[in-house]
């Protein structure tokens, strides 16, 4: 299944590549993410628990980072087991683009999944695999696009 999105960014394009690369910054967008530890160079183990519709399960699996061409886009190649909920997939090429100040992030993905979520029915697994692809760069959009935090002024003694 094919899924593909675009996202406007309020942050230059050096600063989204950054964020990209930073495991807290994905972490905290990955849609159920409970787990998520560097184990290489742009390389990750996962432990994401995840529900389509009536299955619910936490998926084991691996993140890398590949194609790299800093700061115009990468590929996300992962992989994950639900055990008897089945496995997933797939892979995303995200490509960055300057417009102004702005950085537009493309992205055009390919899942595949196999065993009780397979027999869910392909509508369900797709409009599922959709809104987690956006919840995910919507919160990657969103984190970028916040005013940056004024620390408080020091107190005069």
């Amino acid at each position: 299944m094919e899924l593909t999105g675009e996202y406007r960014i309020s942050a230059p394009r050096e600063t989204v590549w950054k964020a990209i690369l930073d495991p807290e910054m994905l972490k905290r967008c990955i849609p159920g993410c409970k787990e998520l530890e560097q184990t290489g160079d742009n390389a990750y183990a996962a432990k994401v628990q995840v529900k389509v519709g009536p299955v619910s399960a936490t998926f084991s699996g691996s993140v890398e980072l590949t194609d790299m061409e800093a700061p115009a886009g990468c590929r996300i190649v992962g992989q994950g087991n639900g055990g008897i909920a089945g496995f997933a997939k797939g892979e995303a090429k995200v490509s960055l683009a300057e417009d102004g100040a702005d950085t537009i992030l493309t992205y055009v993905a390919d899942a595949q999944i196999g065993g009780k979520l397979a027999s869910l029915g392909g509508r369900l697994v797709q409009a599922t695999a959709k809104k987690l692809s956006d919840q995910f760069f919507t919160s990657f959009a969103e984190a970028l696009n916040a005013p940056a935090e004024v620390p408080p002024a020091a107190e005069a003694s």
